[in-house]
Parts: C-alpha cells; structure tokens; sequence
C-alpha cells in the first residue's frame, strides 16, 4: 500500500523532507548558546594575551640591560661618561629607569646595568632587570 502524504497533511503532521531547514524542536532552547560560551572564553584569551606581551617585555628589558652595560664598559674602560653612555644605549621609553654602577678591578673595569621591567597591568611589580659586563682598561 503506497504511502499516503495527503492523509499526513490532513493529521496536521509535517513532513521534514531532505531539504527541510527546520531544527527539531528541543534545539529552541540551545541558540546562542555557543556565543555564550565564546564570551566565556574571552577572559581567558585575554589573560593569556597579557601574559604573552608581560613575557615577551621581560625578556626585551633583560636585553636593553645587557646592552646598557656593555656600553657602560666600553666608556669606562676609555675614562667616558659611563653613566650617560649607559642610559644612551637604553630605548627611549626604558631610559628614565635606567642606572648604572662602575667598580674599578684593576686592568678592567664592570658595569653593572638595571633597568626596571615595565609592567602592562598597574600595580604589579615585576622588579629590575639587572646585567653586568667587564671590559679592560685601555690607557
């Protein structure tokens, strides 16, 4: 016996062809649910966005202040302005905490550099970072 779509139709009862874009009926309950997990997630994201560029300034202000000291120790060891030297090698944006330290070893000469590690969230101290190089005198 053939199926009878007209006696379907006339039970009220719908036909969900091949093509039929309607989602069963327990879904109505689920939209926008994923957005609201992807808001959830955004915090998270943006935690780990932080912690990438705080990493990545730490590791750029020990390198400003490995390069601060040798220059630091270059000029020493010619009777330069070590100091000046030392806060010049520094970028612009690092300079203001920026210090330099000379100790006097005989034929050579150590400067140590210390450049404070900024910080992308106020209020956390990350602390110095700190770098020495030795250079001989040259007179």
């Amino acid at each position: 016996m053939p199926y009878d779509l007209g006696r379907r139709a006339r039970a009220g009862i719908r036909w969900a062809g091949a093509g039929s874009r309607r989602a069963p009926a327990g879904s109505r309950r689920d939209r926008g649910q994923v957005a609201l997990e992807y808001l959830g997630f955004i915090p998270v994201l943006v935690l780990v966005a932080l912690a990438a560029v705080q990493i990545g300034l730490i590791a750029y202000t020990a390198q400003q202040a490995g390069t601060a000291a040798r220059a630091g120790a270059r000029s020493a060891s010619l009777d330069g302005p070590f100091a000046a030297d030392c806060q010049a090698a520094v970028s612009g944006w690092l300079a203001d905490g920026t210090g330099c330290t000379s100790a006097g070893l005989g034929d050579e000469v150590r400067v140590t550099a210390t450049v404070v590690i900024p910080s992308v969230v106020p209020g956390w101290d990350f602390g110095d970072a700190t770098k020495s190089a030795t250079m001989p005198l040259d007179h």
